[in-house]
């Protein structure tokens, strides 16, 4: 049974796989916001558990053993973030620092229960995947909004980025899972886009908003 540590480090390895390939104990270091002889003593451990590999100079990399069990502690958190909406009524811009504490508890019974009452949805708040409780991910194909072409008409259908400013953002805007964007114009010079959604609301936003937005064709 993995400690709380051990844990975090393993979702932060998963978390960079899957954002930039190739791991450095830098990499880790900065995530984690702890010291590289720190990773380094961390990582030789989880290597002699199986969960990693490592070699002095080298990239670090999950085995499938440790990204079975990375895959179970994301699978806890984004469960836990979608209880936390769907159940309690908290905002999705809130929960992500709760569900950090949450994921720890070492009982998939209770993450079971919490899975069946949820009514085993696939994926969390944010739009990200939940894994199954076998660690398996099932990853949908999606478009940043940025991609999309004057005339497009979409479904905001997840993000890249969830930070609570982010997030508290999109709620300004009335933008949230589910929506329906009209891409009405581009402006050249930036990239910014003029879009319509809900009926009444019309925004231009910014490209790098544009970026964090994952959409796919509406009514898919």
């Amino acid at each position: 049974m993995a400690s709380q540590t051990e844990e975090n480090y393993l979702k932060a390895l998963f978390n960079l796989a899957n954002e930039q390939g190739e791991i450095s104990a830098t990499d880790l270091s900065n995530v984690l916001e702890v010291s590289t002889p720190t990773v380094n003593s961390m990582v030789r451990n989880l290597c002699k558990q199986g969960l990693v590999n490592y070699e002095k100079y080298k990239p670090i990399s999950l085995t499938a053993k440790g990204k079975r069990e990375a895959a179970l502690v994301i699978r806890k958190h984004r469960l836990t973030e979608m209880f936390l909406v769907e159940k309690m009524g908290f905002g999705w811009e809130v929960v992500h620092e709760i569900a950090e504490q949450i994921e720890h508890i070492q009982s998939p019974a209770f993450f079971d229960r919490m899975d069946e009452l949820l009514g085993n949805p696939t994926i969390d708040p944010h739009g990200s995947p939940i894994p199954d409780k076998n660690g398996k991910i099932v990853w949908k194909s999606y478009q940043k909004l940025s991609d999309c072409k004057p005339g497009d008409t979409v479904s905001l259908s997840a993000l890249t980025h969830s930070s609570e400013d982010f997030l508290i953002f999109l709620n300004g805007k009335k933008l949230h899972l589910g929506v329906v964007i009209k891409i009405e114009s581009i402006e050249k010079y930036d990239g910014s886009m003029t879009i319509t959604y809900l009926k009444k609301c019309r925004e231009v936003l910014s490209n790098v908003v544009c970026e964090k937005l994952l959409v796919e064709k509406a009514g898919k």
